[in-house]
């Protein structure tokens, strides 16, 4: 018996010794934790000067905590054991602050939502899905030689003669499309006048898409040049068809004042607001020159970057001499003329939906450019007005000019947010949930930290249907604020009234609302709405906004800190040309009035947490196609088509 109390006497004694250890070793570690923050907090980053930008230092973090929280768990665990051999408590460090899972919050901006809970998927099990937005190509060229430069030089010029050339002539470069009238190229006339020998002509899986366009729009013609030739602006005014963009180098900065002369090499990436069309990625010269006084050529031709460094050449798709010619007319206006001319590997098949909208060319065609660069061209000139004659305020809530711009500022970055939420771009990868029908839903999950967005993890999904309807009556259907009760499931069937109303075209769809909810308890929301119609197609993106942001923004503050969450609908032809004459050129013809049906996406984004080490919810996932499945069937309910 004493043998027995000794050896658990020596037992107990080994367990408090390993349970000292143990606390040590915490305490240690904990020790570490804080002198690693303090010299996180005072390093400087050698290339500029300052503190380094790590982004994953938020989930860091929370990585050491819950290794600390696991070490503390431990030790309770110890010496519990130990307690059972001495017969009582013995001294523990103070209880586990474990680290909340919240489950997904079917919260759509500020809309709250209770969390379901169900087991849950980390976002690395969602096949494809990316853990972050979509980013720029990770690569760099390497330093152009001089004779790099001279070989880009020349090309650009001979890019310059051809696009002249095309945008000059008439016949036998160009005919009449029997459709629809749109100048397309005659293939065979381009390859006698501008033989190349290209081996591409004869690969089966290689399409021609060329067309061309013009238009007047309402900016002059230096201002569109200065546009052009910025990634960044370039992008501002193309939102719903460039995805991303960027310089990659400078060869030649042009003339102070002009840009004739200015040659630069960049990548794009074009998209069509789908997650069942894969992006189209270029990388090309862009070479501008002034003709004459007033007038501007710009000229687009791809080029091989793998020449220049170690990169292995990934683009399906190869622009050969694109562009438009840029002309002054009295009172601002410019007269542009556009040239679309790329070739086309198909390596996957297109999507049976879009098939005849894309290999039509309409779907990245020179009449689309034309079409969005008009109406943002008149977006810009409602932003300039100083008046009040672009807005009806029923309110009496946008005090002045600038609040004007403010919430014009702030519907454009709610429309670029969408827009890059359903994008196909690089990084950004969908998967397929069945169920609503044989296209399925696409999700994806990415971590939003930007300050435009609310922090946390950001689930996207979407989905696309055809309607045999024409574009131009969904767009009615879901811009009029009568029948949003018939779709607008978030909104719990509520009607809606607008309170401000801001112009933004020529088109009276063209608009930025504020809507308010009736019969609603949550008062201080509101929603903020643009919706946006050319010739090529529409977009209609909401997003709820608590008063005081919207507060903020009508009285001219600075928006860019409101976090927004935008959903909606992209409404675009489905290329099925209508029978008839074909006569008629005006660019005004394409698009809505030739289509025998409407492709509708889809799009909702829900923050799933504020917690990036958040898991996503299985049942949450299922809730979430059943809401798209219920806006799908509610929408096709009120225009009366087959629910199948």
């Amino acid at each position: 018996m004493h043998a027995l109390l000794a050896a658990i006497a020596i037992q107990a004694q080994h367990e408090r010794a390993d349970n000292c250890a143990l606390r040590a070793e915490n305490d240690k570690i904990r020790c570490e934790n804080i002198a690693i923050r303090e010299a996180l907090r005072n390093v400087i980053c050698p290339s500029c000067g300052g503190p380094p930008v790590t982004e994953d230092s938020y989930f860091d973090e929370q990585k050491l905590r819950m290794e600390n929280a696991q070490l503390k768990e431990e030790l309770d665990r110890v010496s519990s054991i130990a307690a059972k051999y001495i017969g009582r408590p013995i001294s523990q460090l103070p209880p586990v602050q474990h680290i909340p899972i919240s489950s997904l919050d079917l919260s759509m901006g500020s809309f709250g939502g209770q969390g379901i809970s169900g087991p849950s998927l980390d976002l690395d099990l969602l096949p494809g899905s990316s853990s972050t937005l979509p980013s720029l190509p990770p690569f760099q060229p390497a330093c152009l030689s001089d004779m790099d430069k001279s070989l880009m030089t020349d090309i650009a010029n001979t890019a310059m003669d051809e696009l002249l050339r095309l945008l000059q002539t008439n016949d036998p470069l160009w005919m009449k499309s029997p459709t629809d009238g749109r100048d397309v190229l005659d293939l065979e006339s381009y390859e006698r006048i501008f033989p190349r020998g290209n081996a591409n002509l004869k690969n089966p899986h290689v399409r021609i898409e060329a067309s061309r366009d013009s238009c007047v729009v309402i900016m002059n013609g230096l201002a569109l040049v200065d546009m052009f030739m910025d990634s960044n602006k370039w992008v501002e005014l193309f939102p719903t068809i460039v995805s991303m963009a960027r310089t990659l180098e400078e060869i030649s900065s042009g003339m102070i004042g002009s840009h004739s002369g200015s040659l630069q090499l960049m990548y794009e990436e074009l998209q069509v607001l789908s997650p069942l069309v894969p992006t189209r990625e270029f990388c090309f010269l862009r070479f501008c020159q002034q003709i004459e006084q007033g007038s501007w050529a710009i000229v687009d031709i791809s080029y091989d970057i793998s020449r220049d460094n170690q990169f292995a050449s990934q683009y399906r798709s190869h622009r050969l001499p694109s562009g438009c010619l840029i002309q002054d007319m009295p009172n601002g206006y410019s007269k542009v003329t556009w040239v679309e001319h790329v070739e086309i590997e198909d390596k996957a098949p297109t999507h049976r939906l879009y098939r005849d909208l894309i290999h039509s060319g309409l779907a990245f065609g020179a009449q689309r450019w034309l079409a969005t660069l008009k109406r943002m061209c008149e977006r810009f000139a409602c932003l300039m007005v100083t008046g009040t004659s672009t807005t009806r305020d029923l309110g009496g809530v946008i005090p002045s000019p600038d609040g004007k711009r403010s919430m014009m500022k702030l519907a454009q970055r709610m429309v670029n947010n969408f827009c890059s939420s359903i994008s196909t771009s690089n990084g950004h990868r969908w998967t397929t949930l069945s169920g609503l029908n044989e296209v399925g839903v696409r999700v994806t999950v990415h971590k939003s930290t930007d300050p435009g967005q609310p922090n946390g993890v950001v689930l996207s999904a979407a989905t696309t249907i055809w309607l045999p309807i024409s574009p131009q009556n969904v767009f009615n259907f879901f811009k009029d604020e009568r029948t949003r009760p018939q779709w607008d499931v978030l909104s719990n069937g509520n009607a809606v009234q607008e309170v401000a109303h801001i112009a933004n075209g020529s088109h009276p769809g063209n608009c930025i609302s504020v809507l308010r909810a009736l019969n609603n308890s949550q008062n201080n929301m509101l929603i903020l709405q643009e919706s946006c119609m050319d010739s090529s197609g529409s977009v209609i993106v909401y997003c709820p906004v608590d008063l005081p942001a919207i507060n903020i923004a009508m009285s001219g503050e600075d928006p860019s800190y409101i976090p927004l969450l935008p959903s909606g609908f992209t409404i675009s032809p489905d290329g099925r040309a209508e029978q008839g004459d074909g006569a008629s050129t005006s660019s005004s013809t394409h698009g809505h009035g030739r289509s025998g049906g409407s492709l509708i996406t889809v799009a909702f984004q829900i923050l799933v947490s504020s917690l990036p080490s958040a898991k996503l919810n299985l049942e949450s996932v299922t809730t979430v196609n059943n809401l798209i499945g219920t806006t799908v069937q509610q929408i096709k309910a009120a225009l009366n088509c087959p629910s199948s």
